[in-house]
C-alpha cells in the first residue's frame, strides 16, 4: 500500500526543469507520466508557470503537464532588447521549439493572458499538433477588452512618446501588479501575496521593463490574427473549454461568450472571480478543466 501511494505521489510531483533553445534557457514546469496526453499551459503577464503551481499537480496524475516560462519571464533568460526582439512570434518560436524538444507532437493548450497569442499562433501553424484548448481569460476577439484597461495600451500602439509609455510604465509597479491579482475577488485572504511579489521581483530586473514595453507595442499584432483563429475555430472544430474569471477588468466576460461565435460547442463557464481565477478559484476551475480534458482527450 505504501509502495502504491508513493508512485503516485512521485508521478503528481512537479519537476523544475531548464532546457535550452536557440542558445537561450528557458525553465519550465514538467509533471506526470511521459506516455500520457501532454497538457501546455501557457502563463500571462506578469506572472510565469508559478501561476500553474496548484493547477500542475492536479491534472499530472492523467496527463503530463507542461509549464514553460516565456523568454524575458520568471526564471528563464531575459537577454536585453539589444540582443533580442521581443515579439509575440519570437515567444511562439521558442514555446514551439521547446516542446519539440521535449519530443511533444501533440498536446492541449491552456491559454491565459499573453499565453492566447503565442497559444493562438501555435495551433494556427500547427494545426494538426493541438487536441483542445482551454482558455482562462485569454482573448480571442476584440469583445471583452475593458476599455478602461486598454485605453492606455491603445495610445501606446498609436504613439510612442514619454507621456504615453509612463501611462504603460505604471503597469509595472507592485501596486498595479497586486491589483491585477486581487480586482474581481469577493475574498482577497484566498490569494496568496507570494503571487504578485514573485511578479514583481521577476519584472524589476535590470532592462525588464524594455522587454516589457516591446511586449505592450507589439500586443496590436494579436488582432489582427483574430480573423484567422476563428476560422481555425470553425474548421478544426477543436474542442474549447472557457473557464473564466467573470469579474475580470482586463479582459472581461464577453471575451468567454465570443467562442461560442466560431466554436458553437464551446464549454464556457463563467466564475466568480478575477484575472488571476486559479488563484481564488483553483477546485472549481480544476474541476472543469478536468471533466473538459477527460472527454476531450480520452
Amino acid at each position: 500500500m505504501i509502495e502504491t501511494e508513493t508512485t503516485i505521489t512521485q508521478t503528481q510531483a512537479t519537476h523544475h526543469r531548464y532546457a535550452t533553445v536557440d542558445g537561450r534557457r528557458l525553465f519550465y514546469r514538467e509533471a506526470g507520466r511521459n506516455d500520457a496526453p501532454v497538457v501546455v499551459l501557457l502563463h500571462g503577464f506578469p506572472a510565469s508557470s508559478f501561476m500553474f503551481r496548484g493547477l500542475i499537480p492536479e491534472l499530472a496524475d492523467r496527463y503530463r503537464v507542461i509549464a514553460p516560462d516565456h523568454l524575458g519571464f520568471g526564471f528563464s533568460d531575459a537577454p536585453s532588447v539589444d540582443e533580442v526582439t521581443y515579439t509575440f512570434d519570437a515567444l511562439t518560436d521558442l514555446t514551439w521549439k521547446l516542446l519539440v524538444k521535449l519530443e511533444v507532437e501533440r498536446c492541449a493548450l491552456y491559454v491565459q493572458d499573453y499565453g492566447a497569442p503565442i497559444g493562438w499562433r501555435l495551433a494556427l501553424k500547427h494545426p494538426e499538433a493541438i487536441t483542445a484548448i482551454i482558455s482562462q481569460n485569454g482573448n480571442g476577439y476584440e469583445a471583452g477588452f475593458v476599455e478602461s484597461f486598454w485605453a492606455p495600451v491603445k495610445d501606446y500602439w498609436h504613439a510612442n512618446t514619454p507621456e504615453t509609455e509612463a501611462a504603460l510604465r505604471t503597469a509595472l509597479t507592485l501596486d498595479a501588479i497586486r491589483w491585477q491579482y486581487l480586482h474581481g475577488v469577493v475574498d482577497a485572504s484566498l490569494v496568496c501575496p507570494d503571487a504578485w511579489f514573485h511578479d514583481y521581483t521577476q519584472v524589476s530586473r535590470p532592462g525588464n521593463d524594455l522587454v516589457q514595453l516591446a511586449l505592450f507595442a507589439d500586443y496590436e499584432t494579436n488582432l489582427a490574427l483574430y480573423p484567422h483563429l476563428h476560422r481555425y475555430l470553425r474548421d478544426s472544430a477543436v474542442p474549447l473549454l472557457a473557464v473564466w474569471g467573470a469579474n475580470d477588468e482586463i479582459f472581461g466576460p464577453a471575451g468567454a461568450e465570443a467562442f461560442r461565435a466560431d466554436s458553437p460547442d464551446a464549454e464556457i463557464h463563467l466564475l466568480d472571480g478575477g484575472h488571476f481565477l486559479l488563484e481564488s478559484h483553483l477546485i472549481q476551475a480544476t474541476g472543469h478543466i478536468r471533466s473538459f480534458l477527460d472527454r476531450a482527450l480520452n
